[in-house]
């Protein structure tokens, strides 16, 4: 099948877009005066899997005569160690070398996620354990890493979108601007643990029925993620202002501290790390993706070495005691 064709990449983009269009909509149902709160409650939460399911209809039904890029699986899973005897000894010092970098991905996506659902705003009762689900992480991976399995962390926007899905918002009103307050979260394990069971579980769907979902549908569905991860996002705010009129700047704390060419070039500094990490992480080289996280260590001290040299601290402070 030729996957390059006109009409391939239109249905491909068709597709992918469809996707996220479906999904954004009805994960914004919530903010609409239509049904009660309830109903609209429950499309939001199963707005990713409804709009999945509808495109990939559309697409295995109304266009199963079109060249559709699926997934491929063999349907025969199998379990068993990895045979670490076929490596030769510079391989071993090599897999040390990318390994160390891998964790160090590791040791960042997941302090910085248990920090982001630690954050005072998200009203949690239960005390963290950073220290503890780190060893938990490693002692896991060791054993995945053992049968050649993909690695678990916290990762991001997963965590924070998992509290928030198991919270109690309200609206508030300040100066004519509307923002959204935790007021409860259902700290529970429960729901993580059903869900990896029900990843487990999706092993027995292949080849059937996962087959069947085209791989622009599911490239929508990272897209709706993303999308719906720019909510409350700092950075995202902070980069609208630079199109928008300061009387209509909301009115958050930092805004009224930090100066405008301050925070303007805060975000600038912050689009050009983020334009450097995005060209190495997304490079076709993988080897040279694996420099990823070292970049990723090496904001540290760009953010407390050399962006005050830029930005005095205590507007730096500002912005971060809204974080």
């Amino acid at each position: 099948m030729c996957y390059c064709s006109r009409e391939a990449g239109t249905l491909y983009l068709l597709l992918s877009l469809g996707t996220v269009l479906l999904g954004v909509t009805l994960y914004n149902f919530k903010k609409s005066p239509f049904l009660d709160a309830n109903k609209r409650e429950a499309l939001a939460d199963y707005a990713l899997p409804v709009a999945v399911l509808f495109f990939s209809f559309i697409g295995t039904y109304f266009f199963s005569g079109e060249s559709l890029h699926t997934f491929k699986s063999s349907g025969a899973v199998t379990l068993k160690p990895s045979s670490l005897s076929l490596l030769s000894a510079g391989a071993v010092f090599g897999a040390c070398g990318l390994g160390f970098c891998l964790s160090l991905l590791f040791f960042m996506d997941q302090n910085i996620s248990s920090a982001m659902v630690n954050n005072p705003g998200n009203r949690l009762k239960k005390g963290s354990a950073f220290h503890l689900d780190l060893l938990v992480v490693a002692i896991i991976n060791g054993i995945l890493s053992a049968f050649g399995l993909p690695w678990i962390h916290g990762a991001l926007p997963h965590s924070p979108l998992h509290v928030r899905a198991l919270a109690d918002v309200e609206e508030r009103v300040d100066q004519g601007h509307v923002f959204d307050i935790i007021v409860k979260v259902r700290e529970t394990r429960l729901t993580t643990l059903i869900a990896h069971i029900l990843i487990g579980l999706s092993l027995l769907m292949l080849p059937t029925p996962l087959d069947y979902i085209p791989t622009a549908v599911l490239d929508g569905l990272f897209l709706f993620v993303a999308v719906t991860s720019l909510d409350d996002n700092q950075m995202f705010e902070r980069l609208l202002l630079f199109v928008t009129e300061q009387s209509a700047y909301p009115p958050n704390h930092y805004i009224r501290r930090v100066p405008q060419r301050k925070m303007h070039a805060y975000t600038g500094m912050q689009m050009l790390q983020l334009g450097i990490l995005c060209g190495f992480g997304f490079s076709p080289m993988p080897y040279l993706k694996m420099v990823f996280p070292v970049l990723l260590l090496l904001l540290l001290p760009i953010r407390h070495l050399v962006v005050p040299r830029v930005i005095e601290r205590k507007f730096l402070d500002a912005i971060d005691t809204y974080l």
